[in-house]
């Protein structure tokens, strides 16, 4: 049950409407009219940065459901709002809410970069690709001013590192420079996140996201600076975007994409409910029909955690989902794999005063 929306915030380009309480906490607040004004100016619904200093900032996993051991995160919280997004339960460790503090109170870790050259300097380091991008956008709207995962892509081109990005913010074209260089050494891996060619849905979906159409040319600039690409169709959501995964795969291919992967619907814990509100407030005429597709891949429930098919989905609606999804990837002549990072060349960057070698 989600709280009352506060009537005194403005919200503009916001995926969800409400602040329900973490699900550690004990207490919930609810705004209530003191009779006050508040000038206009100041109930709009700003985004807040604050920062964190952490000691470490490699994360290690073991799930088996994502092809890699290690990743990185640079911010906590994403300003594009993405009302679907997987992430929104992790706010919850900080007291903040999924709903709205999840998009307008974001964490920025400006320390990253020498955090980083830290741990992967460590005489114990086994080199390995970095995931980027796995929890939240490494190129969120503030990346453009603050440059943190810039500065950790500079750490990683230093010492040959191979890297993986998975974003959907056009800020990545700024580091063409250094994506590109990594590229030609075989290093660098980006997926592009395109849920749907629908300008109208994707602003409603992913309101401080760019549009479909710029996703489309950052493929495109991506590709032509010799970068491998794949275009991820996720989430894809069972009612609402799956009629578009054929189109979905055809514009991002003539775009440059070389590889492509599909994902259905995650909604876990206080994801579910703001999905819902969403689907009241923004399609009302589709939610029932939208809800029981996505509980029709997820065994009858809003979510499946389970390891093994919760990327997946199960039952007739999810392999039918997959089985086209195969279908128009072959037909589009797609790859199905990209070839290993390579990270045979990993090494301390040089220094000044070091000897050259002979080989």
């Amino acid at each position: 049950m989600l709280p009352p929306r506060n009537p005194d915030e403005t919200l503009k380009a916001r995926g969800a409407a409400h602040r329900p309480a973490a699900r550690f906490e004990p207490y919930q607040s609810v705004p209530e009219d003191d009779g006050w004004d508040t000038p206009p100016d100041e109930r709009l619904l700003r985004t807040e940065i604050t920062t964190e200093r952490p000691r470490r900032i490699i994360t290690r996993n073991q799930s088996p459901d994502v092809p890699f051991d290690r990743s990185v995160n640079p911010y906590r919280g994403c300003e594009h709002g993405c009302i679907y997004c997987f992430a929104r339960p992790t706010h919850a460790y900080l007291g903040l809410s999924p709903g709205l503090d999840f998009e307008t109170r974001i964490t920025a870790k400006p320390e990253a970069p020498a955090r980083l050259a830290e741990e992967i300097a460590r005489p114990g380091y086994a080199v390995a690709p970095l995931a980027f991008g796995t929890n939240t956008d490494p190129y969120q709207p503030v990346e453009a001013r603050l440059g943190i995962m810039r500065g950790c892509l500079e750490v990683l081109a230093a010492w040959n590192h191979p890297v993986s990005i998975v974003t959907r913010g056009r800020t990545i074209l700024r580091d063409l420079d250094l994506i590109g260089a990594m590229a030609e050494r075989g290093q660098v891996f980006v997926g592009v996140s395109l849920t749907t060619l629908d300008a109208t849905l994707a602003r409603q979906m992913e309101p401080r996201a760019p549009a479909p159409a710029t996703r489309l040319g950052m493929i495109r600039a991506l590709a032509g600076a010799g970068v491998r690409v794949r275009v991820m169709c996720a989430p894809m959501i069972p009612g609402l975007t799956d009629h578009e995964i054929e189109a979905l795969l055809a514009a991002a291919r003539e775009a440059g994409a070389a590889t492509a992967s599909m994902i259905p619907i995650r909604l876990p814990l206080e994801v579910a409910p703001l999905f819902r509100d969403w689907l009241d407030r923004h399609h009302p005429g589709k939610a029932a029909h939208v809800m029981s597709r996505i509980q029709a891949v997820r065994g009858g429930r809003d979510n499946d955690p389970r390891f093994g098919s919760r990327m997946r989905g199960e039952g007739v609606e999810a392999e039918l989902l997959h089985q086209r999804f195969r279908l128009a990837r072959k037909r589009l002549g797609y790859d199905t794999d990209s070839p290993p990072l390579d990270a045979a060349r990993f090494g301390p960057p040089p220094r000044a005063g070091d000897q050259l070698a002979l080989f």
